[in-house]
């Protein structure tokens, strides 16, 4: 597989600079006076709020898939918790993750087509203005008009600035770079991997028409996403790991769940 170039697309400048800020905001971690062990440990457990329960559980498999029910105050908290991982609008992020399964690696409706090259598929799609954009509001009327999301789509980025200034007022620079810039960027690409790696290295036990594939180290750095052929055959399946020893923390949260009766209709796998 090829890196392709696309053709006739603009430039998306506001990602280009909020990314390339992140980024370089993460590079100060790299001085020894912004080390702390409890910046590193508040940066993991951050990771798991907000990658985990924010984006996988809530974003994911909750509202994109609706592979289970939540009382709405518990759906609202996993939805602030993915606004704080900062990977733009919940509505846009919903509409295009739904696309690229509609879509998968067939055309440029779906957002990050693995078929034009790995760099692509990560990151290099949220550089332009593609297509799938122009498609989300058709695909997202089950979420677009309640008006708490509505408020995540639209301040996210003051949200993540309120955050990193309360850090800052209360435990200084350091945490800052590491619970806000580090964080970012590691449950960015973490994400990220799910739309490259999981179409290019692993296995696969179903033929979905597309690249999808089952990529172990994928699904630990990211609570089970990892299983990513499993999820786009059953894709309404709460359980992403299909084999005991395909481990899916996420879906170990969602039975934690159940067992409080906080999560309901649960959708599985018909094998």
């Amino acid at each position: 597989m090829t890196i392709a170039t696309p053709n006739k697309l603009e430039y998306n400048w506001a990602h280009i600079i909020s990314l390339a800020g992140v980024h370089i905001g993460a590079l100060f971690a790299l001085l020894p006076s912004n080390f702390s062990w409890t910046a590193v440990g508040l940066t993991v457990f951050l990771h798991w709020v907000t990658g985990g329960l924010g984006i996988t559980l809530g974003w994911h498999r909750l509202l994109t898939h609706r592979s289970f029910q939540t009382p709405k105050l518990v759906e609202y908290l996993l939805a602030f918790c993915g606004a704080l991982a900062c990977q733009g609008g919940i509505i846009h992020w919903v509409g295009l993750h739904r696309l690229h399964h509609t879509h998968s690696d067939r055309n440029d409706l779906d957002p990050h087509n693995a078929e034009r090259g790995f760099w692509w598929s990560h990151m290099g799609w949220m550089l332009y203005k593609g297509p799938a954009h122009e498609e989300i509001p058709r695909c997202t009327k089950d979420i677009a008009g309640d008006r708490f999301y509505q408020f995540l789509q639209n301040y996210f980025l003051p949200m993540q600035i309120a955050f990193g200034v309360l850090l800052w007022l209360t435990a200084g620079w350091s945490l800052v770079v590491w619970a806000v810039f580090v964080r970012l960027v590691v449950v960015y690409h973490c994400t990220w991997f799910v739309n490259s790696a999981t179409h290019k290295f692993g296995y696969r036990t179903y033929d979905t028409g597309d690249s999808s594939t089952n990529c172990w180290w994928v699904a630990v750095l990211t609570y089970g996403e990892g299983w990513h052929n499993n999820h786009h055959a059953y894709q309404y399946s709460a359980r992403h790991g299909m084999k005991w020893w395909e481990i899916d923390s996420t879906w170990m949260t969602i039975q934690l769940l159940q067992m409080l009766g906080l999560a309901t209709k649960v959708k599985l796998a018909e094998k």
